[in-house]
């Protein structure tokens, strides 16, 4: 059974193909982080565009990768939310065209299910484990149970971490996107120089919040006189950001053992996962509970998770009518 998975819900035109054999014939992305970078951010409009322009050539790319036709495919696996709406339309309309036009099933995909179910992929995981999704939009923690069965334990108040990274870069002046520009200065800089505050761990829950760590921050590049200086506080909060991750999933694995929750893993998932000064701390923290992480590829958006969940849902029967509306907002575990 071969799946075609587009995803279109943010900044990377994406297309892949997967079997049910956990096999990644292909994946393809295009990053618009280039059309992006002279506004320091994702530009909705600018977006939807490059999506438009793009996804016919990566869908073509991704079974020409594949050395597949479309007379292949078993079902079209399409982002149809959350996300920014421009974009998500254009990804969801060309996966039901295509459904349409080869009478094959159409599965709409919650793209930050597909994050969250991305390690079964790679990895032989069973449900139940516990999940932080981190990612640009995105910053929860939860039991994963099964497809559309989450327990969410904790989300930000406020920002994502993701969102936080690119912010406090932009700040400092050292331009986007954050995440690997901080990741990179964290060893480039002093992280013992700024003692920046962890919002939200002094209190016994798995809720997020950064939006005060991001005024600390502020109020401590009005003392930076040198770059290095700057290189400093990036550094520190790198080394911040990671405490509080790892802080947060101690306090979901205690809740788990509390609960007698018995999980097979720890995970995170998302673009932040590719960060590896937060996965080691999470990695640590963990102790003895087998902890995973998807491969690089597969943390930031791509089709091939869109089309692993679409195989998930299409061994169960799970598909959508062409109707279905896409949405920009989709909590997970919503089939509304």
């Amino acid at each position: 059974m071969y799946i075609l998975g587009i995803e279109s819900s943010c900044d990377e035109t994406a297309a892949a193909v997967v079997s049910d054999r956990k096999e990644i014939l292909s994946n393809v992305i295009y990053s618009q982080i280039e059309e992006h970078r002279p506004y320091s951010g994702v530009v909705p409009e600018v977006a939807a565009r490059a999506h438009l322009e793009k996804i016919d050539v990566m869908v073509k790319k991704a079974l020409t990768d594949a050395n597949l036709s479309l007379d292949d495919i078993d079902a079209v696996a399409g982002t149809c939310g959350p996300g920014l709406i421009g974009g998500v339309i254009v990804g969801a309309t060309f996966a039901k065209s295509l459904a349409f036009a080869k009478k094959i099933p159409f599965i709409a995909v919650n793209h930050i299910e597909a994050h969250a179910l991305s390690v079964r992929l790679t990895e032989d995981i069973e449900f139940p484990y516990l999940l932080i999704l981190a990612s640009g939009g995105h910053c929860q923690i939860c039991v994963v149970h099964d497809i559309d069965h989450f327990q969410i334990l904790g989300q930000t108040l406020d920002d994502s971490v993701g969102e936080s990274f690119d912010k406090v870069s932009k700040l400092l002046g050292f331009g986007y996107p954050g995440g690997p520009i901080i990741e990179k200065l964290y060893h480039e800089g002093d992280k013992d120089k700024f003692a920046l505050p962890k919002p939200m761990c002094s209190k016994g829950n798995c809720d997020f919040s950064f939006s005060g760590l991001k005024t600390a921050v502020l109020n401590a590049s009005q003392k930076c006189v040198s770059s290095q200086d700057k290189k400093d506080l990036a550094a520190s909060f790198q080394k911040t950001v990671a405490e509080i991750m790892s802080f947060k999933m101690k306090q979901a694995l205690n809740f788990c053992f509390d609960q007698e929750i018995k999980i097979n893993a720890a995970v995170i998932s998302g673009g932040v996962a590719a960060n590896l000064v937060i996965r080691e701390g999470l990695k640590k923290t963990c102790g003895t509970v087998p902890f995973f992480v998807p491969p690089v590829k597969l943390c930031t958006d791509n089709g091939a998770m869109i089309a692993w969940l679409g195989a998930e849902k299409f061994r169960r029967n799970e598909f959508n009518s062409l109707d279905f509306q896409p949405r920009p907002r989709w909590p997970l575990g919503d089939q509304i």
